[in-house]
Formats: C-alpha cells, structure tokens, sequence
C-alpha cells in the first residue's frame, strides 16, 4: 500500500507507477496533458504499427491497458485526487485503440487524433458512465477505452467509406 502525499500534491516522477501513469512526465505539462499524450502517442503507434501492425497495435493497447490500470490507481491513491489529470496513461491506451482502423499514414493519424479527442472531451454514453461511476485504475482507463472503441468505429466507417478496409 502506497502511503498519499496529500491531496492534489504531485508524486515524484522517480516512482515508477507514477512514472508510466503521467506517461513518462507528459501528464506534468501544463495546458491539456491529455492532448499532449495522446500526441505522443502517435508516433510510438507508427512505430509498432510499421514493425508488428494492428496486432501489435492492439497488444500495445492491452498492455497499456494493464499496466495503466494499475499505476493510474497507485497515482491516485498516493496524490488523493480520484481522476488525476497528470495521467495520461489512458489517452495513450485510448489513441491506440482508435489507431487500430487505420494504416500509418499521416492524415488517417491526424484524423484518428482528432477523433479520439473528440470522444474522450466529449463523454458520450457510456463513457460519461464509467468516468461517474467506476473508480480507481479501472476507473481512470475505462472511460478513455471506451473514447477509443467509439472512435474505432468511426475510423472502420471512415475507412470501408474510403474502400480502404479490408
């Protein structure tokens, strides 16, 4: 059991659940670090996608997943805040479950970002559910999941609309 530093208060980035949970410090820039993060994420996917495609896409997506679950709840639990903006673990997980539609190709990765955004600002049901109702990591993940499974399907649509889905 981790012990909290008080309320609001920022955990140091040299834990490494925290570490991950802001997404190796993005979630500590200022401005939106959600946006950041899912930026971030862009190239990272480009990446797995180039080497290993969708499939190593969506275990990426799944790893972050699990691994987020947990250290988004051990920065909760150690800041006192239930859904601390600084982790940005979710909109990575999130960003990449979206990505999955989509070839590496830059338009189609502007248009996943903003689609994503979109959907994780926006809070359509059911994710403005799991954002109110479920708490801790799973909590903190499922909503962005949830953005990303939205925004998936309308990249599938976008891309069998384009006759580019196979």
């Amino acid at each position: 059991m981790t012990n909290p530093i008080g309320r609001g208060t920022r955990p140091p980035l040299s834990d490494p659940a925290i570490l991950l949970a802001t997404w190796f410090g993005i979630g500590y820039l200022p401005g939106a670090p959600g946006t950041w993060a899912s930026l971030a994420a862009l190239p990272i996917a480009w990446l797995v996608a180039g080497w290993a495609g969708w499939p190593g896409l969506a275990i990426a997506a799944a790893l972050a997943t699990a691994v987020g679950i947990w250290c988004s709840g051990v920065y909760a639990a150690r800041s006192g805040v239930e859904d601390p903006g600084a982790v940005v673990i979710d909109e990575v997980a999130g960003q990449w479950v979206v990505l999955l539609a989509v070839p590496p190709d830059p338009l189609f990765y502007v248009i996943g970002f903003a689609v994503f955004r979109f959907f994780d600002i926006v809070k359509p049901w059911p994710v403005s559910w799991a954002d109110r109702s479920v708490g801790g990591g799973l909590g903190i993940m499922l909503d962005d999941i949830l953005a990303g499974a939205y925004g998936l399907a309308v990249m599938l649509a976008v891309m069998y609309g384009l006759g580019s889905a196979s």
